[in-house]
């Protein structure tokens, strides 16, 4: 089935990387919008029947940036949120700079135990970063819980290439586990390999069906990106059986539109809910969320 692109729901500034929360009347989506040149995390409730009316907005940051020389200082970025035993954690990507390569990504988690009205991070350092078993930066995450388990697939920074004076970053899917949600063992398994001429695969999301899980990714190649169509993000999808051994489709799932419409350029950071009979992807379009977020319907057809 194709996935049928709906609207553009919310543009009133640079909203990136699309998280959804369910509550019974609504979603919450937070995002990271600029401020000074920093990723900060605000969120927007929007209604269930009708994605295009947004019924509040976040008055103000929901978590502040850490302090200079933390691994958060220079931006925090949402990138997944999950419930268990009515505890919510949100996972955040902690920017800092280096001077050898533009940035550094790194994990970080906050825990709300009043449904999400305030946050706390759990620490002021990472939980996930570099280490001996990873490399290179940790970056855009999914996380389920299943059977006293956490599951993580997230992007995993190989290497940096330089192009035209630029050093440009090369990450594909690996996969981690954890007991607790905050200690993770990654596994160095890489899910999703990276083709001769992709660069970067980020912002997967996973959906548990009956015998089989269903993986949406957005990815790039390794050059010219950031505003070529031909080269830039395109949403596509794989599948397992069990979770780490996944098999690609080639084809994209979800493409950039024609014309100069929000999303001509690149569809990126697809975020994936499953809402009984449908599927509801809520994306980004051109320059990385710059032009807002959108979403997409398909009917459910068991994956």
């Amino acid at each position: 089935m194709n996935w049928v692109k709906k609207n553009l729901l919310f543009n009133e500034h640079h909203a990136q990387l699309p998280v959804v929360d369910i509550y019974p009347d609504f979603y919450r989506i937070y995002y990271s919008t600029r401020i000074e040149g920093k990723s900060t995390p605000l969120f927007i409730d929007v209604s269930k029947n009708h994605p295009i009316k947004v019924v509040s907005k976040s008055s103000k940051p929901i978590l502040k940036l850490g302090q200079k020389g933390f691994f958060d200082w220079a931006g925090i970025m949402p990138t997944d949120i999950i419930t268990v035993n009515g505890v919510k954690y949100l996972y955040y990507i902690g920017w800092s700079l280096r001077q050898d390569v533009p940035y550094h990504n790194s994990l970080g988690l906050a825990i709300s135990v009043d449904d999400g009205k305030t946050w706390e991070k759990t620490s002021k350092g990472p939980i996930f970063t570099t280490s001996i078993d990873e490399p290179g930066y940790v970056g855009t995450v999914e996380v389920l819980y299943e059977d006293d388990i956490w599951h993580m697939w997230y992007s995993s920074c190989q290497k940096w290439i330089e192009n035209d004076g630029k050093m440009e970053p090369i990450y594909d899917i690996k996969y981690a586990s954890s007991i607790d949600g905050i200690t993770w063992k990654p596994s160095g398994q890489i899910c999703i390999p990276l083709t001769e001429q992709e660069g970067g695969i980020s912002s997967c999301r996973v959906i548990k069906y009956e015998d089989h899980y269903k993986m949406w990714y957005s990815v790039r190649d390794k050059l010219n990106y950031r505003d070529n169509p031909i080269h830039s993000y395109k949403i596509k999808s794989a599948k397992s059986k069990n979770g780490i051994n996944w098999i690609k489709n080639n084809y994209p799932e979800l493409d950039v539109s024609e014309n100069e419409k929000w999303d001509s350029q690149m569809v990126c950071y697809p975020y994936v809910i499953d809402n009984q009979n449908e599927l509801i992807m809520f994306y980004n379009g051109n320059n990385f969320g710059n032009t807002g977020i959108g979403y997409a319907i398909q009917t459910k057809v068991g994956g």
